[in-house]
């Protein structure tokens, strides 16, 4: 039988750490308004159409770089997403020969570029974390060798929304002079980032999850310590720059941005950082925090029910992994849907390294991934929709 509480037609969204729904107002508006109003390619001309372009660009770094802590928003270089920022920091930095350290709990939009520069002779090794996503830095220190290169690491589990130590790991990088890579994928919008006391090297976030921009939307954050003569760009081509010369600009960000961008997803990026600053990322976190705790508790009361994350809710994003004894997550994830109108991830989530960490690989888990705005209500109608679930079991 149906829970109570909600109409059939309406849906409970909770796929938010795939890409987040529903987008503040702002962030259509600004996009509607860039194509009406200007439309014009940035950077390629002088006529006021493509100067508005280029403010629009501008503006969004800004806001993305106030937002990170960045020096300059010079610092923020875009791209089509943050597989393609940490596919620029990984092979655009590593060469034949350095040694990497990573987290066993990585998104493969970390480990499958890893595995294709291990081929070539880069040095990957593996830290372990715990089934619950602790990290020890000591352990990672251990790892440590004479040419290793860069610590690379997710800030959070896409999969048990786990926290990592950064603060811990780029103290660490600085002692050993190495670069440290964050992966903000699962952060970025929901957890406070300053670049400034976290000892980040380069930061790789996307637009379209907590950021609550458009797809299309991401980027590298570039800080002082990164040698730009040794990290190459993915692609050359037209910039808008130096249009004189046939070889590629050498400063930022036009080093690493060509050909024309996506600037209106880049307006609809800036309208969402805009709108979280004016929330405070802070107070995100706090209702988030709130809804996960409730989720989690109501999760873990039902019979044969496994929760797989660590005790504390302030130390995880809004993204909870579980399973259902004697249902799988696919056949989970369909009724949800199907006769309850929820809507969430199931199977192995792009990251098998830390479904193996956790001990749900091959068979993966049911992931529900909240945001703002999300309520109580919702949460409280999913746990009874999985109470019905797990006694027709």
């Amino acid at each position: 039988m149906r829970p109570t509480g909600r109409k059939p037609d309406e849906i409970v969204y909770f796929d938010n750490a795939a890409t987040s729904w529903p987008k503040p107002a702002a962030v259509t508006e600004a996009m509607v308004d860039f194509m009406q109003q200007i439309g014009a390619n940035p950077g390629r001309a002088a006529h006021r159409r493509s100067i508005a372009s280029s403010r629009v660009i501008y503006e969004a770094r800004e806001a993305v770089a106030d937002l990170f802590g960045a020096d300059s928003p010079l610092q923020v270089v875009f791209t089509a997403n943050v597989t393609e920022a940490l596919n620029l920091a990984l092979r655009g930095y590593l060469r034949p020969g350095d040694h990497v350290v990573t987290s066993s709990m990585e998104h493969n939009a970390v480990m499958r570029p890893l595995r294709a520069l291990e081929a070539d002779g880069v040095e990957v090794t593996v830290v372990p974390c715990s089934a619950d996503g602790v990290w020890p830095a000591a352990q990672v220190e251990a790892a440590i060798r004479p040419n290793t290169t860069m610590i690379a690491m997710m800030h959070a589990s896409n999969v048990t929304g786990s926290i990592l130590p950064v603060s811990d790991i780029g103290a660490l990088a600085r002692r050993h002079g190495l670069l440290l890579l964050l992966d903000a994928a699962q952060t970025a919008g929901a957890l406070p980032i300053d670049l400034q006391s976290t000892a980040v090297d380069l930061l790789a976030f996307t637009g379209h999850k907590s950021l609550l921009g458009p797809m299309g939307t991401g980027g590298l954050v570039i800080g002082d310590r990164v040698d730009l003569a040794r990290l190459l760009p993915l692609t050359r081509g037209g910039t808008g720059s130096r249009s004189e010369s046939e070889h590629q600009p050498t400063f930022l960000p036009d080093r690493y941005e060509s050909g024309t961008p996506n600037a209106v997803g880049l307006a609809g990026l800036a309208a969402g950082v805009r709108w979280l600053a004016a929330q405070g990322v802070d107070n995100i976190k706090k209702h988030e925090t709130g809804l996960v705790r409730r989720l989690a508790t109501g999760i873990s009361r039902i019979d044969g029910a496994t929760v797989y994350a660590g005790p504390d809710a302030a130390c995880r994003t809004a993204t909870l992994s579980f399973n259902l004894v004697g249902i799988s997550s696919a056949d989970v994830g369909q009724r949800l849907d199907d006769e309850y109108g929820i809507l969430c991830r199931v199977g192995l989530h792009c990251a098998p390294a830390a479904h193996r960490t956790i001990g749900t690989f091959p068979a993966g888990t049911v992931r529900f991934g909240l945001s703002v705005f999300n309520t109580v209500a919702e949460v409280d109608y999913a746990v009874e929709a999985l109470h019905t679930l797990a006694e027709e079991s």
